[in-house]
């Protein structure tokens, strides 16, 4: 079983539609799930720097290239300028790091992960006052890192260069200044957080989309609770709709939750480190919702951020902080 199904960008490069998602997996989480992934067909991987593992991923994908099992051209890695390190003069270095700890030549897409910088300690840690709130670096220039991440293009090091957690404005400035355009934008979607109005945008201006945590994400519920924020986060696997879909075509809710994402035009990268539900995630290519129950799930949208980002205390008040308003993803 393997992911068939592609999005092709407007330069031409093709991402397979569905990948797995790597944030908050340890090094042996990740070596063993990536393992699975691997055998059960997964060839786009989605990773960061800031998530502390591509060392992990890097061996696996070695031990695969090395032995035959899988050729790189048949792999679709992505990774990501993490908020710590986007200056205009950090992106080269922060991304040979990444490079050098995936064991690759090249990638296939980098990312810058966030629109909005803020210091770090020594130790890569995200850097806070003596209040504990997050110290932001409020000379983020999009404009000048993107002229860097061209370089990278350039330089055959990615393929395809591309934003996440961007709204509007912020994509188009970039657009408005670039050589090279953003090929991809990554932002959180589910039918709880559908945002149609960028999604909307970004197929009008020829930027494919990949929806993160798809099926929501318990991860993050949990990080918040540890910094004493307690929400109440829905499971999309119970919502009625959901489980009425699934059961008509005999599948799971969480199949039909990746299915509508790929049906309405995007690519999605679901985190997983159980092998049995990363086969499960992969088993949705030999069904189609029909219109009406697409349009069922369209229908579903409430503008509920799971990931607000409200574990960064005084994120928000950088000038470039994206979650204020419903014009932003």
């Amino acid at each position: 079983m393997a992911c068939n199904k592609f999005l092709t960008f407007y330069n031409g490069e093709k991402m397979p539609v569905l990948g797995i998602g790597t944030w908050q997996a340890s090094d042996e989480e990740i070596e063993t799930a990536l393992e699975a992934a691997l055998e059960a067909g997964y060839r786009h991987i989605d990773t960061a720097l800031r998530y502390g593992n591509e060392g992990a991923i890097g061996k696996v994908l070695k031990r695969w290239l090395d032995a035959g099992k899988v050729k790189r051209e048949e792999l679709y890695i992505v990774t990501k300028l993490p908020l710590t390190l986007n200056r205009p003069h950090e992106v080269e270095s922060t991304f040979k790091k990444s490079l050098g700890l995936l064991q690759l030549d090249y990638v296939d897409l980098y990312l810058i992960h966030t629109p909005f910088t803020v210091f770090a300690n020594e130790d890569g840690s995200i850097k806070k006052d003596k209040d504990g709130l997050v110290m932001v670096d409020p000379t983020t220039d999009h404009v000048a890192t993107w002229a860097e991440m061209e370089k990278l293009v350039e330089k055959g090091w990615t393929k395809s260069i591309g934003l996440s957690n961007f709204n509007i404005k912020q994509i188009q400035r970039v657009l408005n200044n670039c050589k090279i355009r953003p090929a991809n934008l990554q932002i959180e979607h589910h039918v709880y957080l559908q945002q149609r109005d960028l999604i909307d945008f970004c197929k009008a201006e020829n930027i494919a989309v990949t929806a993160f945590s798809p099926l929501g994400t318990r991860g993050y519920v949990n990080l918040s609770a540890k910094s004493g924020i307690t929400r109440e986060v829905p499971n999309l696997m119970e919502i009625p709709e959901v489980k009425e879909i699934a059961a008509a075509h005999g599948k799971t809710p969480a199949q039909v939750l990746l299915r509508w994402i790929i049906d309405t035009g995007l690519s999605t990268i679901p985190k997983s480190t159980n092998p049995a539900r990363l086969r499960q995630n992969l088993d949705i290519f030999d069904f189609e919702l029909t219109k009406e129950e697409v349009n069922r799930l369209l229908a579903l949208d409430r503008n509920f951020r799971i990931c607000d980002l409200a574990i960064f205390h005084g994120i928000e008040r950088h000038p470039e902080f994206t979650f204020k308003n419903q014009y932003t993803n």
